[in-house]
C-alpha cells in the first residue's frame, strides 16, 4: 500500500524498518531556529532523519537581480532531489515526514516531494506525539542510510510567482487563502510580521482549522465542508502564509478531501510585503 496524504502511528510503526521506507523529521519553531535539532537530538522515531526547514526545506539566496524571495523561498528542484539522495529515497521509496506542530512543517516537506513528482510520502497524522501516545519507543543514536537514487519527474503540484500574484490584482481568476493565524491577517503581529496585513482580496484559513483538537486532520468530509464554504474552485486558488510553509497545510487538507489543483505562491507574505510598491490590506 502507497500512502499519499496520511499515515496513522499504528500504520508507520509496521514499517519503521522496512528498508524502502525514509521517515523525516521536520520538527522546528520560528523564533528558536536549533529547537528542532535539538528535540530530534533528545529524541525521534527509530530510523528517522532530521529534515532541516531553514536548510534542507530552503535555500536562503536572493533571486537572480538580488531580490529577497520571503523567509523560506524553496531551493532549486535539482539541489532538493539532492538531499534527497541524501538521505536514501530512491525512485519507489515511501516517505513519511513528521513533526510537533500538528504537520504545520511536515507539510511543507509534502509538498516539496510532490513537486519533484514523488507520489508515495504521507505526513504522520498527529506528529510524534501520536507515536509517544501508543507507548512506541524513541531512538537518540544517529541515522545513516545507503545514497538513494531518486530522480526528478513531472510535478504534481503547481507554483506562481509575486507577478502572477500581482497580475490577478487588476485580472481577479484567482483566489487567494492566507494560512496565517488571524491576528497577523489582519496586521496585528508585528513580532511575525513586521508589516502586518494581507494580500488584498485574500481569504483567512489558519492552517489550525484543518485539525481536530487532538493534534489530528479532520475527516475528509468535514474538510470538504470546510473549504466549500470558502466558495473557492481548487484550480482556481493560491495558497499562500508567511514564507510559504504552512499553506502547505491546507494544501494537504485539501488533497484529504479530495479537492486538488491549488497553487503555492512560495515567497507568500514575507516577500511579497518586502517590495513598498506591492499594495496591503488589512483588518478582516
Amino acid at each position: 500500500m502507497t500512502y499519499t496524504t496520511l499515515i496513522a502511528a499504528e500504520d508507520l510503526s509496521r514499517h519503521v524498518h522496512d528498508a524502502d521506507w525514509v521517515v523525516l523529521d521536520c520538527r522546528h519553531d520560528l523564533t528558536a531556529p536549533d529547537a528542532g535539532r535539538d528535540a530530534y537530538e533528545s529524541g525521534h522515531i527509530p530510523g528517522a532523519q532530521f529534515a532541516r526547514v531553514d536548510e534542507d526545506l530552503s535555500d536562503k539566496s536572493p533571486g537572480p537581480h538580488g531580490e529577497f524571495r520571503g523567509r523560506h523561498p524553496l531551493p532549486e528542484r535539482t539541489a532538493f532531489v539532492e538531499t534527497l539522495r541524501r538521505w536514501g529515497v530512491n525512485h519507489g521509496t515511501q516517505v513519511v515526514a513528521y513533526d510537533a506542530q500538528g504537520g504545520m512543517f511536515a507539510a511543507r516537506l509534502w509538498w516539496m516531494l510532490r513537486w519533484t513528482g514523488h507520489e508515495a510520502v504521507a505526513v504522520l497524522d498527529g506528529g510524534i506525539q501520536s507515536w509517544q501516545a501508543l507507548g512506541l519507543p524513541l531512538a537518540t543514536t544517529p541515522v545513516s542510510r545507503p545514497r538513494g537514487n531518486a530522480m526528478p519527474n513531472y510535478p504534481l503540484v503547481s507554483t506562481v510567482s509575486a507577478d502572477d500574484v500581482m497580475a490577478n490584482l487588476t485580472n481577479p481568476v484567482y483566489t487567494v487563502i492566507d494560512a496565517r493565524a488571524p491576528d497577523r491577517f489582519r496586521g496585528e503581529n508585528e513580532t511575525l510580521d513586521p508589516v502586518g496585513g494581507h494580500i488584498p482580496g485574500a481569504k483567512s484559513r489558519f492552517f489550525k482549522d484543518n485539525l481536530q483538537a487532538d493534534g489530528r486532520f479532520k475527516p475528509e468530509d468535514q474538510l470538504r465542508a470546510d473549504f466549500s464554504a470558502l466558495s473557492i474552485a481548487p484550480e482556481k486558488t493560491i495558497m499562500q502564509c508567511g514564507s510559504g510553509v504552512t499553506a502547505c497545510h491546507n494544501l494537504l487538507a485539501m488533497e484529504i478531501a479530495g479537492l486538488r489543483g491549488a497553487a503555492l505562491y512560495p515567497g507568500s507574505w514575507s516577500e511579497w510585503c518586502s517590495d513598498k510598491s506591492r499594495p496591503v490590506a488589512t483588518g478582516n
